[in-house]
C-alpha cells in the first residue's frame, strides 16, 4: 500500500530523509491508521514470524516485504551472535489506534511469541520477536478508511526518530513495500 501511497517513482533513500520525524511520547494519544514496522528473530525465526503476522492480520490490512537473514551488528569475533531474521510489515488498521495502544499491543505480542526480556549476563540474548514501530500515518479529517486515503502523498507518513536512522534491512525492506505494486 506504500506504493499506493506516492504519486510519483521517489528515491526512498532522499525521501525518508525529509519526512517530519517525532519523538514516540510527542504523539502517544494520536489516533493512527496505517503504521510501518520492523520484525525481528533470532531464534526460532520459522515459527514466530508467522506466529507475529497471523496477529497482525487480524489488526487489518497488511503487506510484508521479503525476509531477510542479518548478522546481529552487535555481535563481534569475540562474543559472535546469531543471526537475525527480519522483515516489514505495512499494516492498515482496520480501526484506527493510538500509538500507545499499538506499542502495548505489540508489546503483548512479543509476549505471545514468548519473548523474554530478561538475560543473564553474557549470555546471548534470544530474541523471538522484535516488532519496532518505524513509520506511522496518523488519522486526519478524512474518513481514514477511504479510498481517497490511499492517494496521498508519502510525505504524509511521520518517522519515528527512535529508530532513525533506519537500519540497511529496514530501508530495504520499506523500499521493497514502496516500489511493489498489486
Amino acid at each position: 500500500m506504500i506504493a499506493k501511497l506516492m504519486m510519483h517513482k521517489i528515491s526512498v533513500e532522499s525521501d525518508l530523509g525529509t519526512l517530519t520525524q517525532c519523538v514516540p511520547e510527542t504523539v502517544q494519544t494520536q489516533p493512527v491508521v496505517e503504521v510501518v514496522l520492523a520484525l525481528g528473530s533470532n531464534y526460532q525465526a520459522e515459527k514466530y514470524l508467522p506466529l507475529a503476522r497471523k496477529s497482525l492480520a487480524a489488526l487489518g490490512k497488511m503487506r510484508l516485504s521479503t525476509a531477510f537473514q542479518n548478522p546481529d551488528f552487535t555481535a563481534t569475533l569475540v562474543q559472535p551472535k546469531p543471526d537475525y531474521s527480519n522483515q516489514c510489515v505495512h499494516l492498515t488498521l482496520n480501526t484506527p489506534m493510538s500509538l500507545q495502544q499499538l506499542q502495548q499491543t505489540f508489546k503483548t505480542l512479543e509476549g505471545d511469541c514468548n519473548r523474554c526480556r530478561q538475560t543473564e549476563p553474557n549470555q546471548v540474548r534470544r530474541v523471538t520477536m522484535d516488532i519496532d514501530i518505524l513509520m506511522i500515518r496518523l488519522a486526519n479529517t478524512e474518513n481514514s478508511l477511504s479510498d481517497n486515503i490511499i492517494s496521498k502523498p508519502m510525505s504524509d507518513w511521520v518517522v519515528m526518530a527512535d529508530r532513525y536512522p533506519f537500519k540497511e534491512h529496514e530501508k530495504a525492506g520499506i523500499e521493497e513495500l514502496t516500489e511493489t505494486n498489486y
